[in-house]
């Protein structure tokens, strides 16, 4: 059997080919050094200090940290004082100053500077350190804790500003580069990709996050996240961790938000936002089939502030939000957002799905106010409901007074696999109202379930908490 040769010019021409896809491939990668150093200049290291009131010696008798090398004091951080109690008879109270790092970027030659709220934090003093290492003492202009937003400004003039894009525009997939200051290192430089958008975070209802792998770590906060083009898209602000470092999920303020917010705190010194007074929830498969939805989608309003412009502008509890000024609720999640983007007093015009069918209303917002929360107390008469399988009681007029309903009964217990507690319903609640029909006594519900389709999702509302919410409900 003959062995098969491959000529010497084949293989050369082997060779020729992988080393042209090779080059080929490189070319596609994109090339961040020119981005660098048109944007190193605008980007800025923040280290701001506060003092605190410490009580107790430290458990290293005298030894106060300052010797530790710059480089390993982020594993220390402010904790000296906290493992070991101090001895008895040697108590005394005495003053501490605790440090922090965060990243900023230039938006104005006169001195404006963007960064997050958490990094400037009941600070003191506001360093802002240049990329030519100029040293320079920041005024708070404002901050948004509500989307950790922070405006500094410094006295200077003919500053490097960095070039702002529209975070309206980006695309899953692409290219980005965050420039910032992780664990101290001025100026680092790491790339990745955009790997979702609009993400909702917990307690951040108005910022549509942009979500990317881009290594961002402490001391990243604040600073830029850029697009190829050398344009400040985002704004670095928190990682999901659980190992206090990165792992390849970070999250970006988007900069339209972040300047809307900016733009507010330097000629007012703070947010307004547009308030509906509603409370709302998801709207999950069988509730989008019990109020005759084709699909889960928008945000069902489960109570109404009787005093918010909701209420006053004839939106009632059921109602699910489906478009606000013709832009689209595709989640719970998106109506703070939407709302909170149009200023106190403006009116926007809202879609609608009300008994299953859709319809247009015009609401004038209002101004956020301090929020109220009611308090239950322990309702009295107790009957049974067979066919949900709960005991309820009624409640007197004083409680319903204090949680602000019309009506409803408490339930008491709750019998297991039953349908009640298929749909969820807990001991404690307040049932309101059972396919629309509000139930102020145990025989209205037993009126309301008797007459209840058998294997047909039907909307319940009930209260809990301080707050409503719809479930849905599917008798046997």
């Amino acid at each position: 059997m003959k062995r098969f040769i491959f000529p010497s010019t084949l293989w050369l021409c082997v060779l020729f080919v992988c080393v042209i896809g090779s080059a080929a491939q490189a070319r596609d990668l994109p090339d961040f050094t020119q981005l660098v150093k048109q944007a190193a200049p605008g980007v800025v290291n923040i280290s701001t200090s506060r003092t605190v009131e410490r009580r107790g010696v430290s458990p290293l008798h005298g030894f106060d940290g300052q010797d530790i090398p710059e480089i390993f004091r982020h594993f220390f951080g402010d904790r000296f004082g906290d493992r070991v109690p101090a001895p008895q008879g040697d108590e005394r109270n005495h003053q501490q100053e605790r440090q922090s790092l965060g990243s900023g970027f230039v938006i104005s030659e006169d001195g404006y500077i963007l960064t997050n709220a958490h990094v400037v934090a009941e600070a003191d003093e506001v360093l802002v350190r240049f990329n030519d290492r100029r040293e320079l003492t920041a005024e708070i202009i404002g901050s948004d804790s509500q989307t950790d937003i922070a405006l500094l400004k410094v006295d200077a003039d003919d500053l490097p500003t960095l070039e702002l894009g529209d975070s309206d525009g980006i695309e899953v997939g692409a290219w980005v580069a965050a420039i910032g200051s992780p664990f101290g290192f001025d100026h680092s430089v790491t790339a990745g990709i955009i790997s979702a958008t609009n993400r909702t975070l917990p307690r951040d209802a108005y910022v549509p996050f942009i979500q990317t792998d881009v290594a961002i770590n402490p001391g990243n906060s604040g600073g830029p996240l850029f697009n190829l083009d050398g344009e400040v898209i985002g704004i670095n602000s928190q990682i999901f961790t659980r190992s206090g470092g990165f792992m390849g999920l970070s999250f970006a303020i988007p900069i339209n938000v972040a300047m809307d917010v900016a733009d507010q705190l330097r000629d007012e010194g703070r947010v307004d936002r547009g308030w509906l007074g509603v409370m709302i929830q998801p709207v999950s498969r069988d509730l989008a089939e019990s109020f005759g939805m084709q699909k889960p989608g928008g945000a069902l309003i489960a109570d109404l502030d009787p005093e918010g412009p909701a209420a006053q502008g004839g939106l009632q509890a059921g109602d699910v939000i489906l478009e606000v000024d013709g832009q689209q609720v595709e989640r719970s999640s998106a109506l703070p957002r939407l709302i909170g983007r149009v200023a106190p007093t403006d009116e926007v015009t809202l879609l609608l799905m009300r008994d299953g069918r859709e319809m247009t209303q015009n609401v004038t917002l209002g101004s956020w106010p301090d929020s109220k929360q009611g308090k239950r107390q322990t309702p009295d008469e107790t009957a049974s409901q067979t066919r949900l399988g709960v005991t309820v009681s009624s409640i007197d007029d004083a409680l319903l007074e204090r949680l602000n309903i019309d009506g409803g009964v408490a339930v008491r217990e709750v019998k297991p696999q039953s349908v009640a507690a298929r749909a969820g319903i807990r001991p404690g609640d307040i049932l309101v109202s059972v396919d629309h029909q509000g139930v102020s006594s145990a025989s209205e519900l037993a009126r309301a379930v008797e007459d209840l389709p058998a294997d047909r999702a039907i909307p319940l509302r009930l209260y809990r908490d301080g707050r409503s919410l719809f479930v849905a409900l599917r008798v046997e």
